[in-house]
């Protein structure tokens, strides 16, 4: 069993190569600010992508929310990150929740988010940085920085649209409404909407399907999902070529198709 890093407001496990991320801040409703979860966040996407032992993180939160976002308490007293002049605010949200799109873009293995409840403003950028995520029926997303009178700051308003569309991105962004689970699913939010004391199972249910797989094949397809996003169709073909030939020299793939030639559930090692 790998070493796991040290957390302070968020809890990490890991079995059969599904690391579980639960956030530990329920007093503030797992707010973003004015806790360490980003940093706790931070150090997991590394340690993971770091750790060969590990396929899949599952990302949820404890008690009632995924995440609130941003704590606007501190937002209208300007603390902390909302403190200071405007360059000291610019750089507070570049050097602070920033990082977190740009390592959750870093990610070498999936991500799942398991939404026990709301997941608001920052806390739904979040979930949305995913690759899959699984509501509950307590699932309430927001992207609510407009009702605020500010802009979304760590992203939000990039990944929104990759996800729906630009036309029901605009609609939540420029209304700031919140969207209870089946409209979320409806609109592709969620990819499905679990019992609240079914939701983790669910979660475990699907990394336990991605866990089961090649794990280099699965970290190269993360990595050519993400490539396929900023990358010209010639240049990416160049890189799906690439990693064919790495997959191709796996032992991994001649036991998958042993496997799949004699009917059999693959044991992979990883080589």
């Amino acid at each position: 069993m790998p070493e796991l890093p040290q957390l302070t407001d968020a809890r990490l496990s890991l079995q059969n190569r599904v690391a579980e991320l639960i956030f530990q801040r329920d007093d503030v409703r797992n707010a973003l600010t004015g806790t360490t979860l980003v940093e706790d966040i931070l150090t997991t996407l590394d340690w993971c992508n770091k750790t060969q032992a590990v396929s899949v993180l599952i990302l949820s939160g404890s008690g009632s929310a995924f995440s609130a976002g941003g704590d606007i308490k501190q937002m209208r007293n300007r603390e902390g990150m909302f403190s200071g002049s405007v360059l000291q605010i610019q750089d507070q949200y570049r050097r602070g929740i920033q990082q977190l799109p740009l390592a959750m873009q870093k990610s070498e293995i999936p991500l799942i988010a398991a939404i026990n409840g709301p997941a608001i403003g920052a806390g739904m950028d979040l979930a949305c940085m995913c690759d899959l995520r699984i509501g509950s029926t307590k699932t309430l997303l927001g992207e609510t920085f407009i009702n605020l009178g500010i802009v979304s700051g760590d992203g939000g308003t990039w990944f929104l649209p990759r996800l729906i569309g630009h036309q029901r991105a605009a609609e939540l962004l420029f209304t700031g409404r919140l969207v209870k689970a089946q409209e979320a699913l409806e609109l592709g939010l969620l990819l499905e909407v679990a019992e609240p004391d079914q939701l983790l199972e669910r979660a475990h249910e699907l990394a336990a399907q991605i866990a089961a797989k090649p794990p280099q094949a699965v970290r190269l397809s993360k990595r050519l999902l993400t490539l396929s996003q900023r990358q010209e169709l010639p240049d990416f073909l160049d890189q799906c070529a690439a990693f064919q030939g790495m997959s191709h020299h796996s032992t991994d793939h001649l036991e998958a198709v042993d496997a799949f030639l004699e009917k059999r559930p693959g044991k992979f090692t990883g080589a």
